[in-house]
This record gives C-alpha cells, structure tokens and sequence, in this order.
C-alpha cells in the first residue's frame, strides 16, 4: 500500500496512536469495547463498528443487538466479536469503553437503553460515545447526560441541528460555532462530521481535521468511525488523542483507497484493513 499521507506529521500529533506494543502484554492489556445499536434490520451497523474496533487494535469487542434474540449466533467475517443482546450486554461489568447508538432506534426500548447506559452505576468512569439514533434520542427527549463524565458525541450535521433545535442550514452555515455550543452544553467532546470535520473539547477549544474526502460520503463510514474511536478509548488512549487522532486516521484510510481508484463506490466495510495498516505504519515509525 503506497500511503500518500504525511506520517511523520501524524506521529507528532497523535504520539499515543504511535506506542509500540511491549512484548509481555495480552487482550486484557488493549481494553474491551461494548457496542450497543443494531435493531431489527440494522444490524450491520454494529458489525462495521465492531469490525472497525478490532482493527484499530482493540483486545476485546462485544456486541449487544437491540433485538429479542441475536440475528446470528455469531460473524462469520469476525468469529472474534462476542455477541449478546444488548440488555445482557449493559450489564456486563469489564468495558472499558462504550459505543451506543449506531443502527439502535429511538424505540422506547432503545431509550430506555441509552439511559440505563449512562446511569448504571459501574459504568460511570467508563467513557461513552453516543452517535446516530442516540443522539436523535436525546435530542428528542431533551435528555440530561451525566456531568463529569467523559462524553463523546459524533453528530452529523442533521443530528447536530436536532441536538441544536436549529436546522442544518444553521449548523452548516457557522460548524465551528455549532460543535463549541455542543461541546459546552453537553460538557462533552463533539466531532461535527462532514467536510473537514470540527472536533470541538469541552473547554471550548477546536481542531479541524485535514483527512478524508468524498469517498467516505457512504452508508456505514460514521459507524466505522463510532467503533474506531470507541476502540482507542478502550486501550487507554487519553481523550483528546483517541477522537482527534480517530478522525484523523478514518480520513487518512479514505485517502489511501481514493488514491488506489476507489474514489466513487467505496464500501465502509473496506475502511477498517486501511486503518490498521496505518496505524501500523505508524507504529514503526517509532520502533
């Protein structure tokens, strides 16, 4: 693969990303992740976050379907992935990470999820990051998250107006404006996706990242970047570095395959094996 993006650059921003592994560590030393979305009919949605995690580098990823039963008892592309119904995954005690929103609903079910989520109290110093049908809850039931939490929120701009009771035209037309007010009223990390999209701090503070390109204007890329930014939080990646250099490495992979001539017809499912062989690259760099 014949990478074209700056590397040395991104080791300076993104030092955490680029750590080589000691050889005495195991799966528990690179954290779990827990996914919660896929309702009836959604389910891939989950499975590309979950695929996306594993190839970031996750230990461990589990799967909790918003559905009565599992879809499948497992993944033939991802034997790995531990699956469960999300009830039974909210429960479980050892993540380190949580993902929730992509594919879920806004069903009562699914709200009463995302609550349960957030309030459980052995999660509370695990960070959560809400994309999708999650934010479109809490935005349609003017939903309080929890103080001094680390929060993740990654709205595209229709979310975003929701979360704003604005309109698109409104967030499009001011982002850096709309991912700040996020940020702040939320006391959360925002990612305002799109064209270069905004990462806005809690204190207000704004990066703007310069990766990516059209090719990621497909279903499932937001999902890709759910679980890639899930799966740096669960190995301990500190904040700033896990959403920021998550972005970073989501747009860099759609550049790599542009560049190979998939430009137009990308699949998100292809996103993941870029990544890791970035996130590789990078890694070398510094052994």
């Amino acid at each position: 693969m014949n990478i074209s993006v700056d590397l040395p650059a991104a080791r300076r921003r993104f030092p955490a990303l680029c750590v080589p592994r000691a050889p005495d560590t195991n799966k528990g030393s690179y954290g779990t992740l827990g996914i919660v979305g896929g309702t009836d009919g959604m389910s891939g949605a989950v499975v590309l976050a979950a695929m996306a995690a594993l190839k970031s580098g996750c230990g461990k990823v589990r799967v909790g379907f918003h559905q009565s039963i599992l879809p499948l008892p497992w993944l033939p592309e991802a034997p790995e992935v531990m699956l469960h119904t999300a009830p039974e995954l909210i429960r479980q005690p050892a993540i380190d990470a949580w993902v929730i929103g992509c594919g879920l609903g806004t069903d009562a079910a699914a709200v009463a999820l995302v609550q349960d989520l957030l309030q459980t109290e052995h999660h509370t110093d695990v960070p959560v990051l809400l994309d999708a049908d999650a934010l479109n809850i809490v935005a349609q039931h003017h939903m309080r998250l929890p103080e001094k939490r680390t929060l993740i929120l990654t709205p595209h701009p229709g979310e975003a107006a929701r979360l704003l009771d604005g309109t698109i035209g409104d967030v499009q037309a001011q982002r850096e404006t709309a991912a700040v007010t996020l940020a702040q009223r939320y006391d959360a990390w925002v990612v305002l996706k799109g064209h270069r999209s905004i990462i806005a701090a809690p204190n207000g503070e704004v990066q703007i990242n310069d990766s990516g390109n059209p090719a990621l204007a497909t279903a499932g890329s937001g999902d890709v970047l759910s679980g890639m930014i899930g799966s740096l939080l669960a190995q301990g990646v500190p904040v700033a570095q896990a959403v920021g250099g998550g972005v970073w490495l989501h747009g860099a992979a759609a550049d790599v395959l542009a560049e190979q001539g998939m430009a137009v017809g990308l699949c998100a499912s292809e996103l993941a094996n870029a990544v890791r062989k970035i996130r590789n690259d990078l890694i070398r760099g510094n052994c």
